[in-house]
């Protein structure tokens, strides 16, 4: 038996978690979502680089998981928010938490590569 025999498997709800929270952006929207309700133009603003395709199937991930809610206002004109849910928001912290950590160790790698 070698060491790699007795290494523990991933955790399941690690890689649970990481099924939507991996994905590129979705921590963005969440972070960006914890404002308030946003419309469609509103958030691809504040999410600097995402195209239109990309933000509403993320968007749509994110409903299906019950992260974020679509609101749909009758018009004229229609209004259209998106907006955390109640469990959307209890991830708030955790990705504050990224973020000081990704400012404390991520950050200095960063501008050691940018300085050379």
């Amino acid at each position: 038996m070698t060491a790699d025999d007795e290494e523990e498997p991933c955790d399941r709800a690690v890689l649970l978690a990481f099924t939507i929270l991996g994905k590129r952006w979705n921590g963005a929207i969440i972070d960006v979502l914890k404002r308030g309700p946003l419309s469609f133009g509103a958030l691809r603003r504040a999410v600097t680089g995402i195209s239109d395709t990309v933000l509403s199937d993320r968007l749509g991930e994110l409903a299906q998981t019950r992260l974020v809610v679509r609101q749909v206002e009758p018009g004229p004109p229609v209004a259209v928010t998106y907006e955390l849910t109640t469990i959307g928001r209890e991830l708030l912290p955790t990705l504050r938490l990224a973020g000081e950590w990704a400012e404390k160790y991520l950050a200095p790698l960063q501008q050691r590569a940018v300085d050379g």
